[in-house]
């Protein structure tokens, strides 16, 4: 079963092209802690002659400096490469590895088994056919072995190895096999796993990896080599209809235009009708176009360029499809997310979604429930916490094209981005869409935002206040609003105390009631600049993830943010409320500036720093600009 092969000394051609057309196994380890992954994968390596001689030797030194077996070969090392990983004798990041046999090539995973790491092994799964899940022979089912298995489920894996191991440790007993066998199938059966293959084994020892050994007599099943060399490597993909999800659109002269990407699904010739999504122009397919030269077959799983016979508008994003079977085309879901960040997901903010190629807006809206996956009960939630797994609604700014993610991973799956950092939030998986917002529609009306602003002799805006409570941002605001007046202008004011005892008097003061807080005043308030008014907002506002969105919602010039800098020193020694003081006794929760951040805007169009400005020479300032902005002339 080793990769060393007699072509190479006498037909390395030969054995490159027979390299190059072995079929390829991504496959993923997982379980509890110190279940023996990076053993199992550190033994696959070895007897699959991928550890070189040089790397050996470092191994038998470093098994006996910070082995876990006491000077023995601790082939775990192989794998846990992190100093930290070392260290405490467990697996933290997901760890690569590559290697091959005579019959086919395998990419494995090692995942971590610690809960606190459940985003990594999500990482790791998404793009596995199969996974291994390790069983500690003497400890049976454990309640990652559950989280693992559930995950496992979720992200469409099917092929499960049950690799209890161990099995040195209790005698290698047949019936202790046989206990734990039967209490993962009754959980398997619980989140839809039917295709299990349970193998007896010992990583360290060696017994049933590449072959039976004497110690198992009982056990007539493959080997863990055997059974991946042979599993089957589905050509599901193949047979479903095309998808190519655009990634680049090449033009390098007039003459050719191509639409390159990884084919996701089925398969694609030239004369093809297609469709593109989410446009639903139709055309058919010229050429497939590789480096190596043009096509006449493309399947899944390939990269390639098609030209179409016609010019039809296609950008990055899109998707071709079938044009008797194109994807559908949505921008409400229903969706599953694994919550993969420190900071919680709150319902109501706006984050980046990327599924395929396309990047969109989208907002989380309710959230359904979360998932225990020890139990599999649905609990209750406003928000998730990091690798919390719950169901919601998920509402996109536009409609992209999709697939159930039960059908088309590739257009079923997706990520949250936050929008300031560009952090990575969470791993989410789309089940349908919600068709009930094809059912509403803008109606258009005679009498618009211009014609109104006109009217009142301005152009609209929103002159959105923020700044620590006690800043000042409600008396300049005031004073702003009756200048206004008194020269004739529409206005209304929105101050943040008056809107919680009408609009949201059913709100707190939580992250998750603070966003949905801003959300609602934010929508007002475009209501209002289409009603042609001058909207001054009075809000702490503390996120800027939430002032963005209320900019978004708006026409370029039309949000103004007025940043109300004082600092808090001087906030707390005004204080007029007596909040300050409150919030420093423990009496209030969540208070801006004690115990939940302010973040300050980094560009606003009006900086006021209050202490060295008036409020009557602020809102001074923000009439000038308001002036000078053209805004308090007709449009």
């Amino acid at each position: 079963m080793s990769h060393k092969s007699e072509l190479i000394a006498r037909d390395i051609e030969g054995y490159l092209t027979a390299h190059e057309h072995k079929s390829l196994l991504r496959f993923i380890t997982c379980g509890s802690v110190d279940d023996g992954k990076s053993t199992l994968i550190g033994r696959l390596l070895y007897e699959s002659k991928m550890v070189f001689e040089d790397q050996f030797a470092a191994l038998e030194a470093d098994s006996k400096k910070v082995g876990t077996r006491g000077g023995e070969i601790d082939f775990a090392l192989l794998v846990d490469g992190l100093a930290a990983e070392r260290e405490q004798g467990i697996t933290i990041d997901v760890a690569y590895r590559f290697f091959s046999t005579e019959r086919r090539k395998f990419i494995v995973a090692d995942t971590p088994g610690h809960e606190q790491y459940t985003r990594n092994m999500v990482t790791g799964a998404s793009t596995a056919d199969l996974a291994v899940i390790l069983i500690d022979a003497r400890k049976g089912v454990l309640t990652q072995t559950r989280r693992h298995s559930f995950l496992v489920s979720l992200l469409g894996i099917r092929r499960i190895v049950l690799a209890i191991n161990k099995m040195d440790l209790v005698g290698y007993a047949e019936d202790v096999f046989r206990t734990i066998l039967q209490e993962y199938h009754d959980f398997a059966a619980q989140v839809g796993l039917t295709d299990i293959t349970a193998i007896p084994l010992s990583a360290v020892y060696g017994d049933n990896i590449l072959e039976p050994g004497p110690n198992m007599p009982w056990y007539h099943g493959p080997t863990l080599m055997q059974h991946l060399e042979t599993v089957e490597v589905g050509e599901e993909d193949s047979g479903k209809p095309f998808r190519l999800p655009v990634q680049w659109v090449n033009r390098p002269n007039h003459e050719f235009r191509g639409f390159a990407g990884l084919i996701a699904s089925g398969t694609v010739r030239p004369g093809d009708r297609i469709r593109v999504a989410p446009s639903g122009r139709e055309s058919r397919v010229a050429r497939i176009v590789t480096a190596g030269g043009d096509l006449e077959r493309a399947v899944a799983g390939q990269s390639v360029t098609l030209t179409l016979d016609s010019e039809i508008d296609v950008s990055r994003g899109d998707v071709i499809g079938a044009a008797d079977a194109p994807p559908q085309v949505a921008d409400q879901f229903e969706a599953t997310i694994v919550w993969m960040h420190d900071a919680p997901l709150l319902q109501g903010r706006d984050y980046l979604v990327k599924i395929g190629t396309r990047t969109a807006s989208a907002t989380i809206a309710p959230l359904k429930y979360k998932i225990n996956v020890n139990t599999l009960e649905h609990l209750a939630a406003e928000t998730l916490e990091l690798n919390d797994i719950g169901v919601c609604e998920l509402k996109l700014d536009r409609p992209i094209p999709f697939a159930p993610y039960g059908e088309d991973h590739t257009l079923g799956g997706f990520i949250l981005i936050d929008r300031l950092t560009n952090a990575t939030l969470g791993a989410g998986l789309l089940h349908f869409a919600l068709w009930r917002s094809q059912n509403v529609h803008w109606q258009a009306l005679d009498v618009n935002q211009a014609t109104r602003a006109r009217q009142k002799g301005q152009r609209a805006c929103v002159l959105w206040l923020t700044g620590l409570s006690g800043a000042g941002k409600s008396t300049i605001a005031n004073l702003v609003e009756k200048r206004l007046l008194s020269m004739g202008r529409h206005t209304y004011l929105l101050d943040g105390d008056n809107v919680r005892h009408g609009l949201n008097k059913d709100l707190g003061f939580t992250a998750q009631d603070r966003v949905e807080n801003i959300r609602r005043v934010a929508e007002v308030s475009k209501l209002m600049v289409d009603a042609g008014l001058i909207v001054l907002v009075s809000f702490i506002s503390p996120f800027r993830a939430e002032r963005r969105m209320a900019r978004e919602l708006l026409a370029p010039g039309e949000f103004l943010e007025v940043f109300v800098d004082t600092p808090l020193a001087e906030a707390e020694r005004r204080d007029v409320k007596g909040l300050y003081q409150k919030a420093r006794r423990g009496e209030l929760k969540h208070f801006t500036g004690v115990d939940s951040p302010y973040e300050a805007p980094e560009h606003p169009e009006i900086h006021l720093e209050t202490t060295s400005t008036s409020p009557e020479q602020a809102a001074d300032r923000i009439v000038a600009f308001l002036t000078e902005a053209g805004m308090l002339s007709p449009t």
